[in-house]
């Protein structure tokens, strides 16, 4: 959905999957360090909104998703995956229950899907699933922000800030009185550097949660009977993921970024070499310059050199190997 805060001054759109939102609007470092500072708002308004109700909604979320749901306190914000019978990641969903809803926020365009999965799945269980991303926008607030939430609006506190399901016909009005606002390109910065992975961006169709140190997070371990458990009690007692995440310091010297996908090679080697991984998310942050986050095969060493096309990059493990 096209966010009517494009009309802000200074708004550009985004592009893939983000579009719908301002990547930026006009000055990329000045809305990262807003943010930082705990200042400003995030719209997130093309991101997915499913809610669940009814009596058996926590009982029944809690035996599809990865994370232990059944006794979730009001006001209390997770986060959960839903799996592939073979332990792959298909959906992250951002969680709070508000006592009679549990609401969630997920990648954007996905949410059909979701829905159409979580229906297929509803037997004799009292639960009604809707997407309301019509009727709701998601807007964050980074940590520290001092702003009042406003009336109508469901509440997730999280360490980074707080995420809001706002009527989306208050949209406008939300902003007029919580700028500055801030682009995507800025939220998706902050991200990188807390190493904080996301579904379609660090993910592709064989990814599993241990890869990207989702184990605990989103990740419970000890709750069973959800799709996908078996691959993920398997790693966790038998043996290790096959690829891990790293936090990657780029060549700054470099105009462009890798983009998704680049493949990763020794630097000794270059692409003649063998392909280690593949950068997932870069960006240029206002402290640390062109970092990104990779997937890598897990026994690639923890002080290898390694060259992203043209860039050479410098590894921190997220995912001990």
């Amino acid at each position: 959905m096209k966010s009517p805060l494009l009309s802000l001054p200074g708004a550009v759109s985004a592009e893939g999957v983000d579009e719908g939102v301002a990547a930026h609007y006009g000055d990329l470092f000045r809305e990262q360090r807003a943010l930082a500072d705990g200042t400003g708002f995030v719209d997130l308004s093309h991101r997915g909104v499913v809610t669940v109700t009814g009596d058996d909604r926590l009982t029944w979320l809690h035996l599809l998703l990865t994370q232990h749901v059944s006794d979730l306190p009001v006001g209390q914000a997770t986060e959960a995956l839903i799996l592939s019978a073979h332990g792959h990641i298909e959906h992250a969903l951002y969680l709070v229950d508000d006592g009679t809803t549990t609401w969630a926020h997920v990648e954007p365009g996905t949410e059909d899907a979701l829905v159409a999965y979580l229906e297929s799945m509803k037997f004799f269980y009292r639960v009604e699933v809707a997407v309301r991303t019509e009727d709701f926008a998601v807007v964050h607030l980074p940590a520290g922000s001092i702003a009042e939430v406003p009336d109508g609006a469901v509440v997730r506190e999280i360490p980074y800030g707080r995420d809001l399901f706002l009527p989306r016909a208050d949209l406008e009005t939300f902003a007029a009185g919580y700028g500055p606002a801030a682009g995507i390109l800025a939220y998706e910065a902050l991200r990188v550097e807390a190493h904080r992975p996301r579904v379609g961006f660090e993910t592709d169709h064989r990814t599993i949660p241990h890869e990207l140190g989702w184990i605990g997070t989103a990740v419970h371990l000890q709750k069973g009977c959800y799709r996908g458990q078996e691959t993920v009690a398997r790693v966790q007692n038998l043996g290790k993921p096959p690829r891990r995440l790293v936090f990657l310091h780029l060549d700054g010297s470099e105009v462009h970024l890798p983009p998704h996908g680049t493949p990763l090679y020794l630097a000794d080697e270059g692409p003649d070499g063998r392909k280690l991984g593949f950068v997932t998310t870069s960006v240029r942050h206002h402290e640390l310059g062109p970092i990104a986050l990779a997937l890598v095969k897990r026994n690639v060493p923890l002080d290898a050199r390694l060259v992203a096309d043209s860039t050479a990059a410098a590894q921190e493990p997220v995912v001990e190997p």
